[in-house]
């Protein structure tokens, strides 16, 4: 892999079979175009996951990320508290260079689904990023009803960037495509913005 090539680990949440027209799909059909590597799993049981397989998924598709370029993690949904449970625990191999967190469900919600019950968020106060993370989530999720700045941004201590009316970032909310995540991918320094409508 040359230096100019990135590697990009894409996470999907709780009951997502990676649908081709989803956002985490069309990026990195992209990405793997531009000639960067990709790793988009599809992980165990995405309907009745186990919180320690999927933490040992990760681990193990971590540790396979090739160097030479930056190495990014996007993590949607129950992925990205699957990050956090991960973090927590010390989990070697998270020293990556950029991270995504995409509508993190909240535990409130979690807790209501004995399927992901286990991913409520762990203890976030006082929990240190292993690298540079950002935080995006639409300003009407039904998945974190309290927000997520006041659920996760505030005791991460990063600011949320709220996309309007985009819901959970997922199909249903029309995130078929994401111009703007692709643009973050390629320049850490891009905005969050809503797709345009069709």
């Amino acid at each position: 892999m040359s230096a100019n090539e990135n590697a990009y680990l894409v996470l999907h949440g709780w009951q997502n079979h990676r649908p081709k027209d989803h956002w985490q799909h069309w990026l990195a059909d992209r990405l793997t175009g531009l000639g960067h590597h990709v790793t988009y799993p599809q992980l165990p049981d995405p309907d009745d996951p186990d919180l320690e397989v999927w933490l040992g998924e990760l681990a193990r598709h971590l540790d396979g990320l090739p160097g030479g370029g930056e190495r990014v993690v996007l993590a949607h949904s129950a992925s990205a508290v699957l990050w956090l449970h991960a973090v927590a625990r010390g989990t070697k191999g998270l020293d990556v260079d950029r991270v995504l967190l995409v509508a993190p469900p909240s535990g409130s919600v979690l807790l209501r689904y004995p399927e992901v019950a286990a991913f409520a968020p762990p203890p976030l106060d006082g929990l240190t990023l292993p690298g540079p993370t950002r935080l995006v989530a639409g300003d009407d999720d039904p998945y974190c009803p309290e927000g997520v700045q006041a659920v996760f941004g505030d005791p991460l201590g990063i600011t949320a960037e709220i996309v309007p009316g985009a819901a959970h970032l997922d199909l249903d909310a029309g995130y078929g495509s994401w111009p703007a995540v692709l643009e973050w991918c390629l320049d850490p320094s891009g905005r969050f913005t809503a797709r345009p409508r069709a």
